[in-house]
């Protein structure tokens, strides 16, 4: 007993020490750049320079669709680091931008973000570039073709439906990550038709395609690589000699933010008083076939609801309703299988409603100032609560198949619904491509279902699982996915 208590006490040190240290690592990665928040017509703007600077080369810099200015950061950092100005945003519809976003409109955003560039007085306004990720790349590549003089370079990473020529954009470099699949192919096409592979910086007809080794549509966001292939094409450009050495760790900082959480998590649970609830009693045959059958039934539902709701803005929010909607009907139908619900008490609602305080500060706390727009603006926290409603049946549905289930099975629970969950939203977007953008989910599902098991299998209770996961999974949809023009429409 001794030892038990000693351990705690040695993990909750630790986890204390991993939070503490990974904030010191966050907050030494601005140690030295002069950072200002800005909004102008309604578009939150993030403007980073080194300390001291003068007439700093200005790079515009572009996220992609269910992005934010905080996704792009790690070239913010890179860059301005190296000694150029730098200027993030979020566009209509994404991270804090109240606007809904209206058929990619977007050419005015970065109009309202390179007229604030231009006015900070670190910045050498005739001396510009730009750089966008897929979404974003089409509208960096816009304005460069539109804005020859303007803009001295232009990177677009993952970019997809542009046209460029020989002579525009200017000092063009493409990006894309070696496990982009088909966008592959369309990117050394992009290339050729802007005039093949070359060094002719001072005519500003370079063109250059990298291909960053071992990441996908987002990974490339993170990959080192990336951020020092664009450094170094805008060194070209500018004929800067950059000295920084930086290389951005910030998401190893936040990685351990989140272990010193859950270790926390893991040395408090023992004390936690559960009220204690019968064990479930589900045949092997409901759980599993419940699993399998749900995800076919919802996509049937999806289908049948197609002709006559605009699934694509269902609820406000481009996408994200839709998701809701597949998960309502497929939990539902793993309910009705598993034929039986556990008994509920305002004291394990309110477990709930605790475990997800918990995962909000461990994984939102940070995210906010690394790679998410975390707090919710007023629209969408409007809508967080509907997709959690939504949502909660797969969720009580999941946490009472894995209720007093020991750790490889738990194992076996988190495979299986990974592999369901891309499954199932692989052939919704096959049946459904205007919903495509879907697939932004699928490389999270294993990381969220790994994070829900992990806590399972603390808080051995169907109801502070489905209650907690629910509210946390909700809100990451409602802080990702653009809000859309309109809240419900019929077709």
């Amino acid at each position: 007993m001794m030892k038990s208590k000693q351990g705690q006490i040695l993990r909750s040190l630790l986890a204390i020490l991993l939070i503490g240290l990974s904030w010191w690592g966050i907050f030494a990665a601005r140690s030295g750049l002069v950072v200002r928040s800005f909004e102008r017509d309604q578009v939150p703007l993030l403007y980073m320079v080194p300390q001291q600077a003068q007439n700093a080369p200005g790079v515009l810099i572009a996220h992609g669709f269910a992005g934010s200015k905080q996704l792009m950061l790690g070239y913010g950092h890179v860059l301005a680091r190296a000694g150029y100005a730098v200027m993030l945003w979020d566009f209509d519809g994404h991270g804090a931008n109240p606007a809904p976003l209206k058929g990619f409109e977007l050419q005015k955003n970065l109009d309202v973000a390179r007229q604030v560039l231009v006015e900070q007085p670190e910045v050498d306004r005739t001396r510009l570039a730009l750089l966008g990720h897929s979404m974003g790349s089409g509208v960096v590549i816009a304005a460069g073709v539109q804005n020859v003089e303007q803009f001295a370079a232009t990177i677009a990473i993952s970019p997809g439906g542009q046209k460029v020529t020989s002579q525009a954009p200017r000092n063009l470099q493409l990006q894309v990550g070696a496990w982009e699949g088909r966008l592959l192919p369309y990117t050394q096409q992009l290339l050729k038709d802007a005039g093949g592979a070359n060094e002719q910086f001072a005519q500003g007809k370079a063109r250059e395609l990298v291909t960053v080794p071992t990441v996908e549509h987002i990974t490339i966001l993170f990959s080192q690589v990336s951020h020092q292939a664009a450094l170094r094409w805008l060194d070209l450009t500018f004929g800067q000699q950059s000295q920084s050495e930086y290389v951005d760790r910030r998401m190893i900082w936040y990685f351990l933010h989140l272990v010193g959480w859950l270790l926390l998590l893991s040395a408090i649970a023992p004390y936690v008083k559960i009220p204690a609830t019968p064990d479930l009693k589900i045949a092997p045959w409901r759980a599993w076939g419940g699993l399998v059958v749900s995800p076919i039934v919802a996509l049937g539902g999806l289908r049948l609801l197609d002709p006559i709701v605009d699934l694509q803005s269902l609820g406000g929010v481009q996408v994200g309703g839709a998701v809701g909607i597949w998960f309502l009907i497929a939990g539902l139908v793993w309910l009705r299988i598993l034929g039986q619900l556990p008994r509920v008490s305002w004291q394990l609602a309110g477990f709930g409603v605790a475990l997800f305080g918990l995962l909000w500060i461990a994984v939102g706390a940070m995210a906010q100032i690394v790679w998410l727009q975390w707090w919710l603006i007023p629209a969408r926290l409007m809508i967080w609560l509907p997709i959690a409603i939504a949502c909660f049946p797969w969720f009580l549905a999941s946490g009472m198949v894995q209720q007093s289930t020991r750790w490889f099975t738990r194992l076996g629970w988190w495979f299986g619904q990974s592999v369901m969950l891309i499954a199932g939203f692989l052939v919704v977007i096959i049946v459904l491509p205007k919903l495509g953008f879907m697939f932004l989910l699928l490389p999270l599902f294993p990381v969220v279902m790994a994070l829900f098991a992990f806590v399972s299998a603390l808080l051995n209770n169907s109801w502070i699982y489905a209650i907690g996961n629910t509210l946390f999974f909700a809100w990451l949809l409602a802080a990702g996915f653009p809000l859309s023009a309109c809240c419900l429409s019929f077709g």
